[in-house]
């Protein structure tokens, strides 16, 4: 309980700064939008990494190495909890943005500091707005801002399971020439999800394993491409099951 007390403060207050850092940021970014995403970037990131420290979570990184520095890349994970964004967010350099279910962008306050950390939001109502979605990324993934992507589209029911990679987000990497980093995400779940809706101590692991680059494979490699990079994670995620 007393961990789902100290995570409720930091966003409570998070929330209540917003009123006023938002339009700080809004009115900054007139003038620079790179200054705004700087800003958002450290606000936002600091206060995942003290969500993290309240929610006593024990995360063990694995694959610094594989971090491209200086360049974009798309990072692709499995998906099994909020937590996932929140960790992750924590640790990468900056500047990334995750790709979102468009139910999100509803959201007040939430959804305006999506759009500030460079989020994109899928809408899957038809392959147009897919289409769209992509597009967005590969001028972000250009312009040097990094994406991170959840192919399963949800998040899995158990930890020993992973749904299909659907493969259209991954065209991003291809269109943008950037490399592909999977990352395997184990225990996430044990944090908040497992005993919803209270915050429970875990050991987590993530990987970055490493990149991979699609300028180096053929055309046959790359049309199974969504296919190779769930099975790198999936072996990763099994491994790490049975260190937890």
């Amino acid at each position: 309980m007393i961990r789902l007390i100290l995570v409720a403060i930091v966003v409570s207050l998070f929330f209540i700064l917003s009123i006023l850092t938002l339009p700080l940021t809004w009115l900054i970014g007139l003038f620079s939008r790179q200054a705004k995403d700087k800003i958002s970037y450290f606000l936002v990131t600091k206060t995942f990494f003290l969500v993290r420290l309240t929610s006593g979570v024990k995360l063990e990184i694995r694959g610094r190495e594989n971090i491209p520095k200086n360049q974009a890349v798309l990072y692709v994970g499995n998906h099994r909890s909020y937590f996932d964004i929140i960790l992750n967010y924590s640790i990468l350099p900056p500047l990334m943005g995750f790709v979102s279910k468009i139910e999100i962008r509803k959201v007040p306050i939430l959804a305006q500091w999506m759009v500030n950390m460079n989020c994109l939001f899928l809408d899957r109502s038809t392959p147009k707005e897919g289409l769209k979605m992509i597009h967005e990324g590969v001028d972000k993934l250009k312009s040097g801002i990094s994406i991170f992507i959840f192919p399963e589209g949800t998040r899995a029911k158990s930890d020993d399971s992973m749904a299909e990679f659907k493969g259209g987000s991954l065209k991003m990497a291809e269109k943008a020439n950037i490399p592909i980093v999977p990352v395997a995400i184990n225990n996430t779940s044990a944090i908040f999800e497992n005993q919803f809706p209270f915050i429970k101590k875990a050991h987590v692991i993530i990987e970055y394993c490493q990149p991979i680059l699609l300028s180096e494979l053929g055309k046959e490699e790359k049309k199974f491409l969504a296919r190779d990079v769930h099975d790198v994670i999936e072996r990763k995620v099994l491994e790490h099951m049975k260190e937890l």
